[in-house]
């Protein structure tokens, strides 16, 4: 959608009725175009490892990610006998409903600290690309074909072609969620050691992971952050997982994803082509992620 046209009182930006619900009708019409494949599947126990992936490892419901919110500083008119009024961290003024960003603050600040300090640590530094999404090679090791973790899917190189990979190129993944499903023989390989602790330090804006989880700090700071964000943090998320399952040694094809060769000299130059844009896009949604948090402060202060 485009930007709404809005009016101020007090300070706050007032959404009328019309404005909110043909904001949030659309909000969640895109967001059931985004996980259509996903809800399909589901009754069945059919799984994807490409589209299921982002619903599996962040664990956050379709009916959570439909929900629309405004952000900080926002208060939506006549609504105080819609169900979002009883929703956690809002609050009722008069007719309308807005966001509670002092309490919010009050409960999630620990949280909001964490992820201001992390997004302005990530923009500072230098994108480190060219990762060729190894870690997914990494990932399978030393293993044999029916031990990897997407064994209902063929490698595309045998176990000795895989670990020959591996073993010709410098591994420096500095993503603990992704590092630490490294194989133990592949873990020793790697130039760096994350961990949890080490994430500020060591987080970079050309990381994969670390662009997929601008999804995870959208919706954990949910419902302080505007859905229309968080909505778009999930689809670029999408992306990258589709070519960082591109790029790794399984063969999806039958799931229409084409594979890059990132053994050959074409592959990484194709799979770096798409990380420098992911990483320009990533950078966006940094900066305005940051910019919410600057509002959500603002309006708890104004409380």
């Amino acid at each position: 959608m485009g930007r709404l046209p809005r009016h101020t009182v007090g300070g706050v930006k007032v959404l009328s009725r019309a404005q909110w619900e043909a904001a949030a009708a659309a909000h969640a019409s895109r967001v059931d175009e985004l996980t259509a494949g996903h809800r399909a599947r589901r009754p069945a126990g059919v799984k994807h490892p490409v589209e299921d992936f982002l619903h599996e490892y962040y664990n956050h419901p379709v009916s959570r990610l439909r929900r629309w919110h405004p952000g900080a500083g926002v208060r939506l008119a006549d609504a105080v006998r819609d169900p979002r009024s009883l929703w956690s961290h809002y609050r009722v003024v008069g007719e309308g409903v807005e966001l509670d960003a002092a309490g919010f603050l009050e409960r999630r600040g620990r949280t909001v600290d964490f992820v201001r300090g992390l997004l302005t640590a990530t923009l500072a530094r230098p994108a480190t690309g060219n990762c060729f999404a190894l870690h997914e090679w990494a990932m399978v090791y030393g293993l044999a074909p029916d031990e990897v973790r997407h064994a209902a899917y063929p490698l595309r190189s045998t176990p000795a072609e895989i670990d020959d990979v591996v073993e010709r190129h410098d591994l420096r993944c500095s993503h603990f969620d992704a590092y630490r499903f490294f194989t133990p023989g592949a873990a020793p390989r790697n130039q760096l050691r994350p961990t949890r602790e080490s994430q500020l330090t060591l987080e970079q804006p050309g990381c994969l992971h670390a662009g997929m989880d601008l999804y995870k700090w959208c919706f954990k700071l949910a419902p302080a952050i505007p859905s229309e964000l968080t909505a778009e943090a999930f689809a670029l998320a999408h992306e990258i997982r589709v070519l960082d399952m591109r790029a790794s040694p399984y063969d999806v094809r039958v799931l229409g994803v084409t594979p890059i060769a990132i053994e050959t000299a074409q592959g990484k130059a194709e799979f770096a082509k798409a990380q420098r844009s992911f990483t320009a896009r990533a950078n966006e949604l940094r900066a305005r992620l940051l910019k919410a948090l600057v509002a959500l402060e603002a309006s708890a202060g104004a409380d």
